[in-house]
């Protein structure tokens, strides 16, 4: 089963007191006590991040371990993900996450991961990046779309569709002109999950946060809402 998890924001980046979200990617682990490593390339390999990480989630049986590229400490990539039950990228910078990941060849590597049943799951930039194109801030304060995503999944992404308003604007904006594929959106505290490249289900912490899938219909921008399943 290929299975990649994107949240649209929240988890323990932004709440360590509320388990829900990390505690709902746990249950989608192979094994009672899954080894979950943490890529938080996006960040710079931020060491608050990583501590958070180590906080959040050295509890409940799990095994955790983080790969850092910045200061690269383990040489068997390959290996060290393909060992791993569930992968967790953190947000950040998306364009410069897939660099670096492309000099070091951790884009096929995630590849192979996911074929082989590894789960994959991150937060804003750490779920951006599986689709083929979104809008990143990147570059700077402005909103930019972009193409050269990992495309484990069609289409374009949308973190953060309501809590940060040009987001949502922009995003449509983006669909409307053609400048981005059709795609789907969430709102933060909204998880989804894929498995294969179909969404399979969306679960939220808030029972007023919504996903949505934006799509071009007869040159109008068409927003459908997803009701995600409450946790």
């Amino acid at each position: 089963m290929q299975t990649i998890v994107a949240l649209g924001g929240g988890g323990f980046s932004t709440d360590l007191d509320d388990v829900r979200p990390d505690d709902y990617v746990l249950s989608l682990a192979r094994r009672p006590h899954p080894r979950i490593c943490f890529i938080p390339t996006a960040s710079g390999d931020a060491d608050s991040y990583i501590t958070r990480f180590y906080t959040r989630f050295s509890c409940d049986g799990a095994r955790p371990s983080h790969l850092s590229l910045f200061r690269r400490t383990v040489e068997d990539l390959e290996g060290h993900l393909l060992r791993q039950d569930i992968v967790y990228v953190g947000g950040g910078n998306t364009v410069n996450l897939l660099a670096v990941w492309r000099g070091h060849g951790l884009d096929e590597y995630l590849r192979q991961a996911w074929e082989s049943g590894v789960v994959l799951c991150g937060v804003s930039a750490g779920a951006l990046c599986w689709f083929e194109a979104g809008l990143t801030d990147s570059f700077g304060k402005d909103l930019r779309t972009f193409h050269n995503g990992l495309g484990f999944l069609p289409g374009s992404y949308c973190p953060h569709y309501d809590s940060e308003a040009s987001r949502k604007t922009a995003f449509r904006q983006a669909v409307a002109s053609g400048g981005l594929p059709p795609g789907i959106a969430a709102d933060d505290s909204v998880i989804l999950r894929f498995e294969g490249t179909g969404l399979c289900e969306a679960v939220s912490t808030s029972p007023s946060r919504l996903a949505w899938r934006v799509s071009l219909q007869d040159g109008s921008v068409l927003d459908e809402a997803i009701v995600p399943r409450s946790l």
